[in-house]
């Protein structure tokens, strides 16, 4: 899966290490960083807040680039609310409480993150797919010539059909089968963008 599907991962990671290595200011945290000898170490100093609030926004940006792709809004429905949570117990908590605002929205942006990584795994992606009306389409098809056997990956046209291909090697002209709309859905290891999005072929 590529980098930029899994930058919210990276966010989370980064937000739940910033408060495992900065005990003093999230006690929750506090047992576990003394299990690696961080008990008493501020190891981000006075950034800590500062890079805990970057890494919730590249969890969000992070989020909302998969939504882009999966159109999938339910990860993006809890990681808004959790990434106010945390801004509000910063910003705006009086309360000696305010830790945990920022416990329930970091789980919350960790609920989110988990989400959003099944539904990448559902989707499959990859460098050659495209969402088209909310399904993942395989734009490249490898064509494979009936004449003399030669093999050509293609990327396929969204939108149309392509009637007529020339084989590379023997330069036999192909035409799709009988029934078949285009040569990819007669001689392709994937069939066209339409057929796969279940529409009229051209």
């Amino acid at each position: 899966m590529a980098l930029k599907n899994n930058i919210d991962i990276l966010g989370t990671a980064g937000l739940f290490l910033t408060a495992l290595f900065s005990p003093c200011c999230f006690p929750l945290f506090a047992f576990a960083a003394s299990a690696f000898g961080f008990g008493s170490f501020e190891i981000f100093g006075g950034w800590t807040m500062w890079i805990f609030q970057a890494m919730v926004l590249i969890t969000i940006v992070g989020l909302f680039i998969s939504y882009r792709k999966h159109r999938c809004t339910y990860p993006l429905l809890v990681a808004f609310p959790s990434g106010l949570l945390v801004l509000y117990s910063i910003h705006f908590s009086s309360s000696y409480n305010w830790a945990y605002f920022s416990y329930a929205g970091m789980f919350g942006l960790f609920i989110a993150t988990i989400w959003n990584y099944r539904r990448n795994k559902l989707h499959g992606y990859c460098s050659t797919c495209k969402v088209i009306d909310g399904q993942t389409i395989e734009l490249q098809s490898e064509i494979t010539c009936p004449h003399c056997g030669h093999r050509k990956k293609e990327m396929m046209p969204v939108d149309a059909c392509q009637y007529f291909y020339e084989c590379e090697k023997c330069k036999q002209v192909l035409k799709p089968k009988q029934g078949d709309c285009c040569v990819f859905c007669s001689y392709g290891s994937v069939k066209c963008p339409p057929v796969q999005a279940n529409k009229k072929c051209c």
